[in-house]
């Protein structure tokens, strides 16, 4: 339960921000950069979380890959928001970079 309660909660928390309509800044071409950007920092969370979980990197990935589709298919259905193949490419790097840093991090066995 204490590895996995991180993953459901974080979880939740993605689910909850992809239920938010229309989620923009007005900033232009910088709310592009600044969402994206937020993509890859909440699935690099998610992936580093799902490692520690599993103890096993590339089923953390293809967890964290099967959330992003998800969560598209999610947005698809939100008023003002959209589910898009780019972004879930852009969540994949997100969870590759988290499942990365986790394992670097580390400790060895």
């Amino acid at each position: 339960m204490r590895r996995w309660a991180p993953v459901v909660v974080w979880a939740a928390l993605i689910f909850a921000f992809s239920s938010i309509p229309a989620l923009g800044t007005g900033l232009g071409v910088w709310d592009t950069i600044l969402r994206k950007a937020a993509h890859v920092a909440e699935f690099a969370v998610l992936g580093a979380l799902l490692a520690r979980a599993t103890g096993r990197v590339g089923l953390a990935v293809a967890l964290g890959v099967l959330y992003a589709v998800s969560d598209e298919v999610h947005q698809h259905f939100v008023p003002g928001r959209t589910g898009n193949a780019l972004d879930v490419a852009i969540d994949a790097l997100g969870v590759a970079a988290g499942t990365g840093l986790y394992r670097r991090r580390r400790p060895a066995p």
